[in-house]
């Protein structure tokens, strides 16, 4: 019986540099031939939200502020010397003059190698975001159990 590969990864953080780790192994393990399930929860929605800048997103207020000043992909900071918001768009421009896949690029060819992407229920509900927030390659809302459940058999890493 041959050995099915699976790589199963736990984004948790916001972080640019930690969500472009997250990116460039789905998409290596994806092209390579791996089945490969990402579980988003807290600041690593931020990843996955529809708005890729900032915006109030929840109803109550605290919600809102946060989701706001988390805002979405083009809004990570990096997780040391983020200079004000200024190092993303460095580091961005370091990437492109080495030929490396900025993280934009990173994320869309996760989305075309068929990487699938699950959000964390509670933490949607603790933010008070909802599955329209998302971009629609979000497969499901799944709680702890069920991401475990999928990811038997397979690697699993939090980054």
């Amino acid at each position: 019986m041959a050995e099915s590969k699976k790589l199963s990864l736990i984004s948790m953080s916001g972080d640019f540099d930690k969500v472009i780790a997250v990116f460039t192994l789905a998409s290596g393990a994806a092209a390579v031939g791996y089945e490969v399930n990402i579980f988003f929860t807290f600041w690593g929605l931020n990843s996955i939200k529809k708005q890729t800048g900032r915006s109030f997103l929840g109803q109550g207020g605290l919600a809102r502020l946060f989701n706001f000043l988390l805002g979405g992909r083009k809004k990570l900071p990096l997780s040391r010397l983020n200079f004000g918001g200024l190092s993303p768009i460095l580091m961005n421009g370091m990437m492109k003059g080495k030929n490396v896949a900025t993280l934009e690029e990173l994320f869309g060819a996760s989305k075309a190698l068929g990487v699938n992407f699950y959000a964390c229920e509670m933490a949607m509900h603790v933010l008070e975001l909802t599955r329209d927030d998302f971009i629609p390659e979000v497969k499901d809302v799944l709680g702890v159990a069920s991401f475990l459940e999928l990811s038997k058999g397979g690697q699993t890493l939090f980054i």
